[in-house]
């Protein structure tokens, strides 16, 4: 097999970024995304002792279900994000299992701090993947895609809804996730069937697409990339992710006593969205400053994530700001190469998809709002208002 027709490289770009990009606004893209970790836990009360480092109600969902959601450290700064699917009461009914998505930056890590808090309260982590194959159909065109190789109808999967189905004979479990702001399925296969489904899907015409067209998709759909607008260092309430944090919940949670004190008196900071004036783009880290300000003055806040829109056509950008500088319309500038490019906090997300041929758009608990394209991030209001009190909000992006 050559290189465009096998997964498991994680290639920066297949027929080029820009092309990539709008196939998936467009028709429909297939990604490698085997990177990322799988997890399986196991155990008569797994839900539970996973709902102690996660701030989201995960018993809003049931089996066949699933959630965003972040793991939080003592200072309710954010470990990873992940998604959850619950895969409900095994068939001896006395084993729950989640199986979990986690973020490929921190997987290692993450997997050893999970065993380290989980397996001594009788719950099994173990790594579903292996060497198996992740791979994410993304595009208007995708459920139909999907059909035909499942044979199955499945304009009654709801967002976040999962099943295992049988594609083109091979056995896969398929959420219905998206890290593009399109619609879109992750479909997890062992090793084998995976390289086949992706030299099916290729030979009919879907295309391949890599990491750098899957980053352009998110920024525009304004959803959060580890290391960039998640750390550990910052909270789902200075992120946008109000609507992740329930706070009526009475149990406790990891960094809870940290949120209840930011949701009280208001955040510091907030993640805006940036449209950037000229064509300069800024990378990960560079300035924002107030507007009018010399060059060389003291920044206000810093730039997580910038890149030339294809879809647009404009220079968009994710910053961190003090919230008094949040509020949508505030003119700012970003320090590139020695310039104080003009920037202006606008909307998120920055792009939205067409919602026609879609299933139902209500999200679920914990659900990504931005995957759904629903309502504008809640960047420009308080954060105090972002944290859910009844079901959660669309408020803000996720994270893959």
């Amino acid at each position: 097999m050559g290189l465009k027709r096998t997964p498991l490289h994680q290639a920066v770009q297949f027929e080029g970024l820009v092309a990539e990009h709008q196939a998936v606004r467009r028709r429909c893209g297939i990604f490698d995304i085997s990177h990322m970790g799988v997890l399986t836990l196991r155990g008569a009360g797994a839900k539970d002792a996973l709902q102690a480092l996660v701030p989201t109600d995960l018993f809003r969902i049931g089996p066949g279900e699933a959630c965003y959601t972040v793991l939080l450290n003592e200072r309710g700064g954010i470990r990873n994000a992940l998604n959850v699917y619950d895969r409900g009461w095994q068939a001896d009914g006395q084993c729950h299992e989640l199986l979990l998505v986690i973020n490929a930056a921190c997987t290692a890590a993450d997997t050893t701090w999970l065993r380290s808090k989980l397996e001594p309260l009788g719950i099994s982590v173990e790594d579903r993947k292996k060497d198996g194959v992740l791979l994410a159909l993304q595009g208007p065109e995708a459920a139909a895609r999907l059909e035909e190789l499942a044979g199955t109808d499945l304009s009654g999967m709801p967002r976040f809804g999962h099943r295992e189905l049988k594609l083109a004979g091979a056995s896969a479990v398929v959420g219905r996730t998206s890290y593009t702001g399109e619609d879109g399925f992750e479909l997890l296969l062992n090793r084998p069937d995976g390289l086949l489904l992706w030299d099916k899907l290729l030979s009919s015409g879907v295309s391949p697409c890599g990491l750098g067209a899957r980053d352009t998709l998110r920024l525009e759909a304004a959803m959060h990339l580890y290391g960039h607008e998640l750390d550990e260092h910052t909270t789902p309430l200075e992120a946008g992710l109000g609507w992740l944090v329930h706070l009526e919940m009475p149990k406790a949670f990891m960094g809870r006593e940290v949120l209840e004190r930011q949701s009280a008196a208001g955040v510091q900071r907030r993640l805006v969205g940036l449209k950037l004036q000229g064509r300069a783009i800024a990378r990960h880290g560079y300035p924002v400053l107030a507007a009018g300000a010399p060059v060389a003055s003291e920044p206000v806040g810093q730039i997580t994530s910038c890149s030339w829109s294809p879809s647009l056509e404009e220079a968009i950008a994710l910053a961190y700001v003090p919230a008094s500088a949040a509020k949508l319309g505030t003119e700012l500038a970003v320090q590139i190469r020695g310039k104080a490019e003009q920037a202006l906090v606008v909307r998120q997300p920055f792009y939205r998809r067409r919602r026609s041929n879609s299933p139902a758009l209500t999200p679920r608990v914990g659900q990504s709002p931005i995957a759904l394209s629903t309502s504008p991030a809640c960047a420009a209001t308080d954060a105090a208002t972002c944290v859910t009190t009844t079901a959660a909000r669309p408020c803000s992006s996720a994270a893959g």
